[in-house]
């Protein structure tokens, strides 16, 4: 976010928030970074979901929850990024079909792979999303680092609502980031549809699986040495997205 000009960055513990040193009213872009929280015991990120849905911040009598959802009705942007996006979908903030933060409808689970998958994957970015940090973007390039990565829906009446609402932000493709695929190992786990990222209706809450962080700048790219590129990486333009429209 600092490359990206953001006045101000804070790093900050859940634990933070729980006892009421820090308070998401404060802010207006949350990023929620990749990692195994909780050692993904219930599954990447269960045992995180029940925690902000049933946790109680100390001293205020109110539910950790409850500053999520005012952060959300308030307009302001999400970004979940791997284990990140994994706690979105299993808070039932994304999707959000109808305004709906809380009800699960979606999940990412065990890679059709049966391993974790460490890679570099091409992405088609759907321009009629109103995903607010991939405006103006129409293919992007970045690494996935997950073992449960695999998108699917509850049925095919959520999958469709997906794409007829324009949820679906990227999708796994070959180099020529022309329509979504199925093949190993440019989709690296089986995502249906190739879905590798969704936005909820508004654009604001943004959840993937790669890792755009994890290319800011030309020496991240793995061919770095033996192509010519711009300085600033792919990753970049989607925080860049999101620090404008903040501002």
């Amino acid at each position: 976010c600092r490359l990206a000009a953001s006045d101000q960055v804070d790093i900050v513990h859940i634990s933070a928030l729980l006892h009421g040193e820090k308070s998401l009213d404060d802010y207006h872009f949350l990023n929620l970074p990749g990692g195994f929280l909780d050692g993904d015991d219930l599954g990447a990120a269960k045992a995180g979901a029940n925690r902000i849905l049933h946790a109680k911040i100390k001293g205020k009598g109110e539910m950790l929850y409850d500053q999520f959802a005012r952060f959300i009705g308030e307009g302001k942007l999400i970004l979940g990024v791997c284990n990140g996006f994994q706690l979105l979908v299993k808070l039932g903030m994304l999707p959000g079909f109808d305004g709906d933060y809380r009800n699960q409808t979606v999940t990412l689970t065990f890679n059709d792979s049966g391993r974790f998958e460490d890679r570099w994957v091409y992405l088609t970015v759907n321009r009629n999303s109103p995903c607010v940090f991939t405006q103006n973007m129409e293919g992007i390039y970045l690494p996935v680092r997950h073992g449960e990565g695999k998108f699917i829906t509850i049925d095919k009446q959520i999958q469709e609502r997906l794409h007829k609402g324009r949820h679906v932000v990227l999708q796994y493709s070959h180099a020529n980031y022309k329509g979504a695929t199925m093949d190993y190992p440019a989709n690296p786990n089986g995502s249906v549809d190739g879905i590798a990222g969704i936005c909820n209706e508004t654009g604001r809450i943004f959840g993937l699986m790669p890792h755009p962080e994890a290319y800011l700048h030309y020496t991240n790219h793995p061919r770095w040495t033996r192509e010519k590129l711009p300085e600033e990486g792919m990753g970049l333009a989607i925080f860049k997205n999101a620090i404008d429209f903040i501002k």
